[in-house]
């Protein structure tokens, strides 16, 4: 298992890529916390907290789709490395004015949010130029997915440790210097300089005129509510059960069985049809979510909440596969951006359906949402199975350690029958 991912580390920039595209992302994994944090600082109440931050969600989940067509027709450096700049000014200027002025404070968070870099969406493009083979691609798609789960784990922490040796202001500003640095990395690498998205058609709908993309985004719709609905359910849980300790327990759990799901999926070759796979993983998804129905004892939830997580970094891995696949040409950074909003909206949903039923029934009727989102799911996947096995006739290009600019294509793999 660890011989595999060595292998992909050994190759030329694929650390300097990942570890720069995590840090880069670190500002947006953490700018919920931070913002509630800032605010809370400043003697602003939990409401306007909770407001600016759902403002930054709705502005970076507008603006990932519309950045990642802009790199798709513009290149990486030019449109990463502003972006990350606008964002952290953008934030810098909300730490310095505070939540006192609103129109303000709303128009700097909603401004950095929509001027997060997509530089997840950038690196899966990046990564059949400067992976040699098909199944390395693969692989990478879950090591990038386990570390996501990572970053969302560790970020929290550095929100709470700057501002515990510092200020809740200084955590703001330290994160997002070092997301500008983080893309900055990314973006002076040679693979991001040379390469160049392939010719597209022009199309208003661009990476959504694929109907396999389309449903592949219906599906993790609901596998974002499911994942959001559960970080509330588990709150009247844990107030129950020993209070925030035990919350964060289980949100941690969670993220535990994500990134070992994640690594032993990507230790694997798999043959096959990757759209049939998807099915197997939703399915085994929302079977895994029901046993939370139960809510047993802190320490009996804990290892549930584990195994609740196991298959959903291998159904995120898959579905990186899959919209590699289906990406109409030219739109391939834009497409990966569609699925990271796409989750991110189903998550803020699923908070926001989850509120209401567990005001109605409690924390049992709570995590039955997840269930029902997961079997939703599951029937968005096998109404368009047909769409989604379909080829996608766009032809093979040929994997090199870098697009040439002049012939402007995006070096891909076909998926075939091997994922």
């Amino acid at each position: 298992m660890a011989a595999g991912y060595l292998e992909i580390l050994r190759a030329r920039h694929a650390t300097r890529l990942l570890v720069g595209t995590l840090v880069g992302r670190l500002p947006n994994a953490t700018a919920a916390i931070a913002i509630v944090l800032f605010v809370r600082a400043e003697g602003g109440s939990y409401s306007l907290a909770g407001a600016l931050a759902a403002v930054y969600g709705v502005a970076n989940a507008v603006g990932q789709p519309v950045l990642g067509r802009l790199v798709d027709l513009h290149g990486q450096p030019r449109v990463q490395l502003p972006a990350a700049i606008v964002s952290a000014l953008a934030m810098a200027a909300f730490a310095f004015t505070g939540p006192d002025l609103l129109v303000a404070a709303y128009a700097a968070v909603a401004l950095a949010g929509l001027f997060t870099p997509p530089l997840e969406g950038g690196l899966r493009a990046l990564w059949p130029s400067v992976l040699r083979k098909e199944g390395q691609v693969h692989r990478a798609y879950a090591m990038d997915a386990v570390a996501q789960e990572v970053m969302f784990t560790v970020g929290p922490l550095l929100v709470t440790v700057c501002t515990s040796l510092w200020s809740a202001r200084a955590a703001l500003l330290v994160l997002n210097v070092v997301g500008v640095l983080g893309a900055l990395s990314v973006v002076v690498s040679r693979p991001s300089r040379a390469w160049r998205s392939a010719p597209r058609e022009a199309h208003w709908l661009g990476a959504l005129r694929s109907p396999g993309l389309l449903a592949l985004l219906g599906a993790f719709l609901f596998v974002g509510i499911a994942l959001g609905s559960i970080t509330v359910a588990s709150v009247p849980y844990a107030d129950d059960h020993g209070g925030d300790a035990v919350y964060g327990w289980l949100m941690a759990a969670i993220g535990l069985g994500a990134l070992i799901g994640g690594t032993v999926y990507g230790a694997r070759q798999w043959t096959g049809e990757p759209a049939r796979r998807l099915r197997v993983l939703v399915a085994l998804l929302a079977v895994c979510y029901l046993p939370l129905l139960l809510m047993p004892g802190a320490v009996a939830m804990v290892l549930l909440m584990v195994v609740a997580g196991v298959f959903l970094a291998p159904a995120i891995a898959c579905a990186f596969v899959l919209v590699d696949h289906h990406a109409p040409r030219g739109t391939v950074t834009e497409a990966f951006s569609w699925l990271v909003t796409t989750f991110t909206v189903g998550a803020s949903v699923g908070t926001g359906v989850a509120g209401p039923v567990v005001e109605a029934g409690g924390a049992l009727w709570g995590f039955a949402v997840p269930g029902v989102a997961g079997g939703v799911s599951l029937l968005v996947l096998l109404a368009t199975g047909r769409v989604l096995a379909a080829p996608d006739g766009r032809g093979v290009v040929a994997a090199s350690s870098e697009n040439d600019p002049n012939r402007a294509v995006e070096p891909r793999f076909s998926t075939g029958d091997r994922a």
